[in-house]
């Protein structure tokens, strides 16, 4: 038996919906965001469940709960799991940050690896301190399915970092929705990806909320 690691986006919020810059803010979730939690307890709380390792903002702790309560799970929480700090950015839009941070927005969309939102983190930030979970994860557990609650950017950063793709590209080259299941085994040969994103366990009204 190999390691799954089953890393979820958190559920609705309303910066989700409205596209604003949301790292360090700490909302809750929206009636559907709930919904989004409740659901992924329904379709997943009967996997054979190791551990639960949990971002510590609200909505991460709310995604992640449903499931913890079904499966028994004592909740791991972890700072190493937060979304990227936004700065100066934080709960504007993009069309306000490329107003009043132009050279910044372009540095950062050019290659959010290296540069950061204004006063923020840069993608290296996020991918050292969430391989440091990852990698504690892997030596306390060998095999079985280890939960992740993350956010966007996060996990699309932890993910490019398990993958081999460039830091700087986790923006172009993967999509990650609210309630995106993403699922990697960690086996002899390295990470493989068995799923992106996946949100088939959502009823039609659920995936139909985009979530930026």
């Amino acid at each position: 038996m190999s390691l799954k690691l089953y890393f979820i986006r958190h559920g609705e919020t309303t910066y989700s919906k409205t596209g604003g810059y949301c790292g360090i803010l700490d909302p809750e979730l929206t009636p559907e965001g709930l919904e989004m939690a409740e659901q992924f307890a329904q379709a997943y709380g009967s996997l054979n469940w190791t551990a639960a390792y949990v971002s510590p903002m609200k909505r991460t702790i709310t995604t992640a709960k449903p499931l913890c309560d079904v499966a028994g799970l004592e909740m791991r929480v972890r700072d190493g799991l937060k979304e990227i700090y936004y700065g100066k950015w934080e709960g504007e839009t993009p069309e306000t940050v490329n107003s009043n941070y132009h050279d910044d927005y372009v540095r950062w969309l050019t290659d959010p690896g290296w540069n950061s939102p204004t006063g923020g983190e840069k993608g290296i930030d996020i991918a050292r301190r969430s391989s440091q979970v990852i990698q504690e994860i892997q030596d306390n557990h060998q095999t079985g399915n280890v939960l992740v609650v993350s956010h966007k950017a996060t996990i699309r950063i932890m993910l490019c970092n398990l993958l081999g793709i460039d830091i700087g590209r986790y923006r172009d080259r993967i999509m990650m929705l609210v309630g995106g299941v993403s699922i990697v085994e960690i086996g002899v040969h390295g990470p493989l990806l068995h799923c992106l994103s996946d949100r088939c366990y959502l009823d039609e009204k659920l995936r139909s909320l985009k979530g930026t």
